[in-house]
């Protein structure tokens, strides 16, 4: 049976233009917008944003079969691979290509670091299955890099952003991150609705079952996540308005780099992977959790430290609208590489 993708996600890029849209529209209609948000706030934290991007972030790790995750230690030779390839190969081809194409904006440079060092957890399901890859393999892959993103985003972090640049000669741009700021976030956006993710799985498949959970419960959250980005991208568009006439320029300056970083990461791995002699099926797992990014804490972390109107949740916001695409022209890439190489 051939998988199609769900009508929701074929269509997001075009959902995150008419957010854009709609929320420089709102902004327009209604300048007085900003003191209204102001006044939802507790000290740097937007209540409605806040409860936003923890929906938003909930769905994909309510997905995650935690029970997998022994298995993951099974298979040495993918687990191996996937580590190298999330947590190393990945940050650091994101890290030279955002020195590359944008030193000369360093806040845009920080965005598109932080998007590189968020694993993907949520959209590889879609593509791993369009490209005919192991679904239990890639569900697997999956929970680990959610256990890795709790316990290491907030180092790697540091390491790539307040570190490394500086190493590399960029201390004149003073790129730096509060880390209080940044585990904070982590803990609010990412330990909250991973809590939240593991303890859904792991009683209302008992009370309920697995086969209800994965039949019933999971269609029904899953359109949350799209729902609160849309929210997030309405709100943000809405709060910077009068600076509409600059972002087409702007789009296209993180647009270029992301989707080399797509590109370069999905044949890095596949090849990879093939030189392994790993099965087809594994590769296109394990290449797709590669090679995409977990948008969603990439933009809640940029906003919980940086703020809703700066350059580095804008770039977050870019990501998904690039990331779409490119990685269905890929899955079109893997099928075509089975047909040549897996014969």
């Amino acid at each position: 049976m051939q998988v199609k993708m769900k009508f929701l996600d074929r269509y997001l890029t075009l959902w995150i233009f008419l957010a854009m849209g709609l929320g420089v529209l709102i902004g327009n209609l209604f300048p007085g917008i900003s003191n209204v948000m102001d006044n939802m706030s507790i000290g740097a934290t937007n209540i409605p944003l806040a409860v936003g991007l923890i929906v938003m972030m909930y769905p994909p790790l309510a997905k995650v079969n935690y029970n997998l995750l022994p298995m993951a230690f099974k298979d040495k030779k993918v687990l191996s691979l996937s580590l190298i390839l999330n947590w190393f190969v990945g940050p650091i081809l994101m890290f030279i290509l955002a020195v590359i194409f944008l030193r000369n904006e360093p806040d845009y440079m920080v965005g598109l670091i932080l998007i590189g060092l968020a694993r993907c957890i949520a959209m590889v399901i879609v593509w791993n299955d369009l490209a005919k890859g192991n679904r239990e393999y890639a569900a697997l892959l999956i929970a680990l890099n959610s256990i890795f993103q709790v316990l290491f985003y907030s180092l790697f972090v540091w390491l790539f952003i307040n570190v490394l640049p500086s190493y590399f000669g960029f201390a004149e741009y003073a790129i730096s991150i509060e880390m209080s700021e940044v585990i904070k976030s982590v803990l609010i956006y990412l330990g909250i609705p991973f809590l939240a993710g593991f303890l859904s799985h792991k009683y209302l498949s008992k009370i309920k079952g697995e086969n209800w959970y994965n039949r019933k419960f999971i269609p029904f959250i899953s359109p949350f996540t799209l729902y609160a980005l849309l929210f997030t991208i309405v709100l943000m568009f809405s709060l910077k308005g009068e600076q509409i006439v600059q972002l087409p320029m702007q789009v296209v300056k993180v647009a270029v780099p992301l989707v080399i970083y797509f590109v370069l990461m999905f044949f890095i791995s596949f090849f990879m992977n093939k030189s392994m002699h790993v099965d087809y099926d594994k590769n296109a797992a394990i290449s797709f959790t590669a090679t995409g990014n977990n948008f969603e804490l990439a933009i809640a972390v940029a906003i919980a430290v940086f703020g809703i109107h700066s350059p580095q949740a804008f770039v977050g916001v870019i990501g998904p609208l690039i990331e779409v695409p490119v990685l269905i022209l890929l899955v079109r890439a893997s099928l075509w590489l089975k047909k040549k190489y897996y014969s």
